[in-house]
């Protein structure tokens, strides 16, 4: 197939580096100062730290994948709503980046920490990089909304409105509706001598209102008449007053009511200036150990959750034409500067068009739902789920095969007078589980019930803690995480007496125990109870529930044990095949590429001859295609309908193939600070459809994108023949059965890798311990 690259560093299809955004370093938008540009001599030193550097910025890898998720709103073969959640995504995920990786950022800075980025810059020239490239993406993200989205309203039979395009009636109900409804629940914060600056909520609309009482004799005896005050939206407020204007929905974003009715916080005064704005704190928060775990830890878990609401204020949106007063204000009480201020000329915050695109005149306008295909021996619906997994093993594959049968499992389980134990381990949830409600039932029928619960998965920390705490109640064993390792491997096993023998059946997965995202993200999970697996997964429970020390597990890989050093091996292993002239070959599929020493061990087997093939959906820190340095690796982003979550690992291994699937990135932090596990597939049927799933990725012409040497990243982009067809796998995994899977070899002899360079001295790779 003929398949064209399209470049998506600028959004217009021009050829450009991926770091081209550091010119906005010397170029100032319309809205900015002349005086927060960086001296060009100091750009041009960036720009060669960065591109020089054999390793990708992480930050800045993550903003190329928000680039790729906006490139998505960009696709006119999308309807306006699939565009206008994609833009919304965005700006979810920035939100997600500020709290967490600049927080992170701003803990070296605020500490006089040393950090060096993968770029080779130190802290304070790598957040002015950063916060430049996020300067270039957010005006892309205000171009995309006026000048492509925003036209297509019209089509639809709606508007953005503000409050002088209403009519007589219209604007009454406005009134009305701010009178009745919104008023009450608004409170001025006033801030001077007398009055402490107030606590301003993180990602709501805040007004820093400018007030002079100089005329109101209310005021007389106070010599400052000039004050500046806070009115904060409340979020639970829809975001736009919805007006009907014959066949034609209003949108009347609720800020706009406000400001129109703002007098009325304010009598006797005289209003100055109303400036609009938004913040986000740092929420990147690390724990102080404690002797006692069922406790401090859990208390002190809910402490720094409170605390996020005070977290020093890390990025600010606000709109054009601000007060001057008011900004030299709050820059100096959040010590911030003009790197960390956006100037907004469109609405404040992306994610309020959710509202629009979920408003009930629109739902059946929405890209429709592929229902999931049940696999061939859960196709009756009355399939009793322990005899097919005893049959053999089962890959499901989501949301392309639905989380029915795991749901199943564990509320028949729950019910099944033969099932004696129910063991798992939850990072997230959905917030109205089944799980958790099979779990409360299985308990209420006498059932061991063990449960890991991690409290420390960033975000879900309330909602786990709540939960857990529900079923320790009801008299489930619950433990809160391993020390200061997040648990993050996805387990479960079920005890059941069958007979006069007791069966162990298994769940291994890549994804949450979570129905609601099993929807939207893509994800694998074995179903087995083959005895090998099994006793491995009750040896890691006795591990992470007791003192136990593991023995050698017979098909399961687990961090912090060994997982870099059995990946780093199962590497070596194909570039000494490479060397010896044997079949070789590596596909990994996953979503982040960010542990130096396993680039380091890519690099020296693409050195070394291997044909290397990566699927990173987002952070990828490996640079491809340098000369002597990487030549025999590609990258490929895929980007679409689903987010791409699930990770398997390909071993050519001189035509024997070995598989894994797993719960991990390539991430520091999934070898050294989280509790992980990879899996080998060894069933013959589940190892076919597993390479099959990699297959496709790689050749998915509609989502994916391609990595340049540069760091920059170009669409694939389908040119059809006479005997040629797109090939989107978010579509084609729906018409795909088991059955229908063929003998794939991934990389076929004739296929032909680089020469291989001299060899280098091994890097060894630290030893980590459980």
């Amino acid at each position: 197939m003929d398949e064209k690259n399209k470049d998506i560093s600028n959004g217009k299809g021009s050829k450009g580096s991926l770091f081209s955004f550091l010119n906005g370093l010397v170029s100032p938008s319309k809205t900015e100062e002349k005086n927060s540009s960086i001296p060009e001599s100091k750009i041009s030193r960036y720009v060669d730290s960065i591109e020089q550097s054999n390793y990708i910025s992480r930050d800045l890898s993550w903003l190329k994948f928000n680039e790729r998720v906006l490139d998505q709103s960009r696709d006119e073969s999308l309807n306006l709503f699939e565009r206008l959640k994609f833009l919304a995504i965005t700006s979810s995920n920035l939100d997600e980046f500020f709290t967490v990786r600049l927080g992170s950022l701003y803990n070296y800075l605020d500490y006089n920490k040393e950090r060096i980025d993968y770029s080779g810059l130190r802290e304070i020239p790598f957040r002015k990089a950063l916060l430049s490239a996020v300067r270039e993406f957010l005006q892309e993200q205000d171009r995309v909304f006026e000048e492509e989205l925003t036209p297509l309203f019209k089509n639809y039979k709606f508007q953005v409105v503000k409050i002088g395009d209403l009519n007589e009636s219209e604007l009454k109900d406005a009134i009305d509706y701010f009178d009745y409804t919104v008023y009450p629940m608004l409170t001025p914060m006033l801030f001077d001598h007398t009055h402490a600056f107030p606590v301003l909520v993180a990602k709501t609309l805040i007004f820093g209102v400018i007030t002079d009482s100089s005329r109101s004799t209310l005021f007389s005896e106070d010599s400052e008449t000039k004050k500046i005050s806070f009115v904060q939206i409340p979020a639970n407020l829809p975001r736009f007053f919805t007006i009907e204007r014959g066949d034609e929905l209003l949108f009347l974003p609720i800020e706009e009511i406000v400001r129109h009715e703002m007098k009325k916080l304010y009598r006797n005064v005289e209003i100055q200036s109303v400036s609009l704005f938004r913040i986000v704190r740092n929420g990147d928060f690390t724990l102080e150990e404690s002797d006692d775990i069922e406790s401090d830890f859990v208390d002190e878990i809910k402490q720094k959750i409170k605390s996020r609401r005070l977290g020093r204020v890390v990025y600010m949106e606000i709109e054009a034409n601000a007060n001057e007063w008011l900004m030299n204000v709050l820059q100096k009480r959040w010590e911030i500067d003009k790197y960390n201020i956006f100037v907004d000329e469109c609405l404040i915050d992306y994610t309020c068009l959710w509202h629009i695109i979920r408003h009930p005149e629109f739902l059946e306008v929405l890209e429709p739902v592929h229902p999931p295909v049940p696999p061939l021996r859960l196709k009756e619906k009355n399939t009793d789920i322990f005899e097919v997994i005893r049959e053999k093993d089962l890959l499901l594959h989501h949301p392309y095969n639905n989380f029915e049968p795991v749901l199943q499992l564990i509320e028949r389980a729950a019910e099944d007078p033969d099932v004696l134990a129910i063991k798992l381990t939850i990072y997230r949830l959905a917030k109205k589980s089944r799980v958790t409600q099979a779990l409360l039932k299985a308990a209420e029928n006498g059932k061991h019930v063990s449960v890991l619960f991690e409290i420390k998965a960033r975000f879900d920390e309330e909602n786990n803690i709540r939960e857990a705490e529900r079923l320790q109640r009801a008299g489930c064993f619950v433990i809160y995480g391993i020390g200061w390792y997040k648990t993050h491997t996805k387990l479960m096993l079920i005890v059941r007496k069958e007979g006069n023998r007791v069966r162990q059946y298994a769940h291994l997965a890549s994804g949450n125990y979570n129905e609601d995202t099993a929807r939207l993200y893509t994800d694998i999970g074995l179903l087995t109870t083959n005895p090998s697996y099994t006793k491995d997964i009750a040896e890691f429970f006795n591990v992470i529930t007791g003192h136990s020390q593991p023995a050698n597990y017979q098909y399961l890989i687990t961090s912090p044990r060994d997982m870099r050093k059995r990946l780093i091996e199962l590497i070596r292993n194909e570039a000494e095949n490479a060397q010896k002239g044997l079949p070789s070959g590596i596909c990994i599929k996953l979503n982040s590429l960010e542990d130096r020493y396993v680039i380091d061990e890519l690099y020296k087997a693409s050195q070394a001859g291997v044909r290397i093939k990566l699927i990173v959906r987002g952070i990828c820190c490996l640079r491809p295609g340098r000369k002597n340095l990487s030549e025999n690796i590609t990258v490929r982003s895929i980007v679409g309908l689903y987010l791409e979550h699930a990770r398997i690992f390909y071993f050519h291994n001189n035509n024997e193939p070995k598989l894994y699937g797993s719960s991990a990135d390539i991430m520091v932090r999934s070898f050294d600070k989280r509790i992980e596990s990879m899996f080998e597939f060894v069933d013959a049927e589940v190892k076919k459809h597993a390479i099959n799933i990699l297959d496709f990725n790689l050749r998915d012409n509609v989502n994916s994108y391609e990595l340049q040497e540069d760091g920059s990243y170009t669409k694939v982009v389908c040119s059809l023949g006479p005997d040629e067809e797109p090939i989107n796998i978010h579509k084609m995994f729906f018409e795909i059965e088991e059955n229908e899977m063929e003998d794939i070899n991934l990389f076929p002899q004739e296929e032909k890798a680089e020469t291989p360079a001299e060899e280098t001295p091994e890097e060894t790779a630290p030893e980590t311990n459980s």
